[in-house]
């Protein structure tokens, strides 16, 4: 029996732009906790409040310069934790509180001073505090989309009798950016059935729809015999969400999706429903398989007269395929020029699949200088080997 290669288990969190993955539970915490350092806070602070206690003295009675410090309370509210907030609001009342004591005027002079003081230090403690509860809020929304994502899709690699899968996936994290790309490789007695794809639009919706792409396959690649009757499962899952959607308020959507089909052949046999044409890296060199039956995406089949068919091609055992979703070939760098996908794959021909995703992801992430606005998805594919006799 060939040896499979074991499979890692992935943790359910965010992949930073420094190849960090922090949990769910931790990018919660995150946002509770301030931007500046305790010792950097305490030396900053008293560094202000001796620079406006000698502007005071030297100003004299003509002009009082330390109540001004009751707006640093609302400065620390942007950068601190709550208790950093709350320990500034402090430590200003009391030096506000302690010259207000010692400076002449009247019994109303010194109640309206110090009561503004104390209000103004109560104010910046209650921004804090909402600024904090609202960023808790969005952290654990997206939180919440990105495990779902994640919990959707399948951890990566992915070993079958006929393919290695190999994986790249990173959902973008802004709220309103949550994208749709799907992937799943499935084993059936036909063999094994492969798809990549992205779902029109953004946010949670998108992920539904990308959802019912995905079950659908998941069902449909091991009861249909042809990956032509997999792809029509999978055009009726998503014309039935797309009623559902409607009656409940949503938009329509498609699915761009390229189903590949692989068995002890040496051919691959592909339906593309939209979706960029794959990668093939061989002896050193790369080119883009040519597809010549392209047809229209998932949910837009009675749009077209033309019924979707499959094609093959050559799929060598030492060869790799790339397939990607257009998170990949649409990003930008600081010009706003695309990425260059074929020309850098060129470079890393001869690359093993888990190495070639590996230069994709760090090269990507420099071309983009970290911004990314849209799902990034690639598999890299190789041809298991054959089983002794």
């Amino acid at each position: 029996m060939a040896h499979k290669p074991q499979t890692q288990k992935r943790q359910s969190g965010v992949r930073h732009r420094d190849g960090a993955v922090q949990s769910p539970d931790a990018s919660i915490a995150a946002v509770s906790q301030g931007r500046i350092g305790n010792g950097a806070l305490v030396g900053g602070l008293a560094l202000l409040t001796l620079l406006v206690v000698f502007l005071d003295v030297r100003a004299g009675n003509d002009l009082r310069v330390v109540p001004l410090l009751v707006v640093v309370p609302a400065l620390a509210s942007v950068y601190c934790s709550l208790r950093q907030t709350i320990w500034v609001a402090v430590w200003i009342t009391t030096i506000v509180v302690g010259f207000r004591a010692g400076a002449d005027g009247t019994f109303w002079d010194f109640v309206f001073g110090i009561g503004f003081a104390v209000l103004a230090c109560a104010l910046g403690v209650a921004a804090c505090a909402a600024r904090i509860r609202h960023a808790t809020e969005m952290a654990r929304l997206r939180s919440a989309a990105v495990t779902l994502q994640r919990q959707i899709l399948r951890p990566l690699p992915v070993v079958t009798d006929h393919v290695f899968a190999y994986g790249l996936y990173e959902p973008i994290e802004e709220d309103r950016f949550v994208g749709g790309d799907i992937y799943e490789v499935v084993e059936s007695p036909h063999g094994t059935r492969v798809i990549i794809g992205d779902v029109q639009g953004k946010g949670l919706a998108a992920i539904g729809a990308g959802f019912a792409a995905i079950a659908a396959f998941r069902e449909a690649a091991i009861r249909e015999p042809t990956l032509t009757g997999v792809v029509q499962a999978l055009e009726d899952a998503v014309v039935r969400h797309n009623e559902f959607s409607v009656q409940t308020g949503e938009a329509e959507r498609f699915v761009t999706a390229l189903v590949l089909g692989f068995d002890e052949s040496g051919r691959v046999e592909a339906v593309n429903c939209g979706h960029l044409p794959p990668r093939l890296l061989h002896d050193g060199r790369t080119s883009a398989v040519t597809l010549h039956r392209t047809s229209v995406p998932l949910g837009l089949a009675g749009l077209s007269r033309e019924a979707r068919g499959a094609e093959s091609f050559d799929f060598p055992p030492d060869a790799t395929l790339l397939v990607v979703t257009d998170g990949v070939t649409e990003a930008r760098d600081a010009t706003g020029a695309f990425y260059p996908l074929d020309e850098r794959v060129a470079a890393w021909a001869g690359h093993g699949p888990r190495e070639l995703l590996d230069a994709l992801h760090v090269d990507l992430e420099e071309f983009s200088g970290g911004v990314r606005r849209d799902d990034v998805a690639a598999l890299a594919l190789r041809r298991a080997p054959a089983a002794p006799r």
